[in-house]
């Protein structure tokens, strides 16, 4: 089977035309606001722990795609350092975290700075998760499929299995996530975030499935029609 990056575009039917994209733009800046305030006294401890495990820079900073390709910045809280090894890499993520920062990336306290980029418009709650511009641009027609909704801090590929995944079976849940989003959705997804955080990331194989099939139906659709 051809990667799915060569396939033929196909068409989206998006949920953010009017209504209830104005719906969730407001319900996700209600939630933001409460959660940042809530969240205050759990950031200021992510930050000490940052502070004693790594030192400063507190935080990691970068530009992403946001919705439409549009650049933004994301900001986090370091995790990880900047080990490198003989031949000047960057070494893989786990040789660079802490046991205490490795914890804050599995409780996903790393993210809670981005509930800023929440309440200003440059990402959702729920969405697919911001990458780099020339990530999503490799990615061809279907990056741009995918950039039709802004991303989120979490996102139904991130509770389908998020690092255990290949980003070919990223970007099949991403694209049938854009393609069937809905407020129902978005709180499936929240709910299921809770059950990732406290049990572990998981291959969902029957959602991953479904949605490879629906990117390979609709691809397929469009070339014989």
């Amino acid at each position: 089977m051809k990667p799915i990056r060569e396939h033929a575009v196909f068409a989206f039917r998006l949920p953010a035309a009017s209504g209830p994209y104005r719906l969730k733009r407001a319900l996700e800046c209600a939630l933001g606001g409460v959660l940042f305030v809530l969240c205050l006294p759990l950031m200021a401890a992510t930050a000490i722990v940052v502070w004693l495990s790594l030192g400063l820079p507190l935080f990691f900073t970068q530009a992403r795609a946001g919705a439409g390709m549009h650049d933004i910045t994301i900001t986090k809280f370091r995790t990880m350092t900047n080990a490198r090894g003989p031949d000047g890499a960057l070494l893989p993520d786990q040789m660079r975290q802490t046991a205490a920062t490795s914890v804050l990336r599995r409780l996903r306290f790393d993210e809670l700075p981005q509930l800023l980029a929440v309440l200003v418009g440059d990402m959702s709650i729920v969405g697919p998760r911001p990458l780099p511009l020339a990530t999503v641009a490799s990615f061809g027609d279907l990056g741009r499929l995918r950039s039709l909704v802004a991303p989120g801090m979490t996102g139904w590929a991130q509770v389908n299995g998020n690092t255990l995944l290949s980003d070919e079976e990223k970007i099949a849940l991403d694209l049938w996530y854009v393609a069937h989003a809905s407020l129902w959705l978005d709180v499936r997804i929240l709910l299921l975030t809770l059950r990732t955080i406290i049990f572990g990331e998981r291959v969902n194989d029957m959602h991953l499935k479904v949605a490879q099939d629906f990117l390979l139906r609709h691809s397929r659709g469009l070339q014989h029609a």
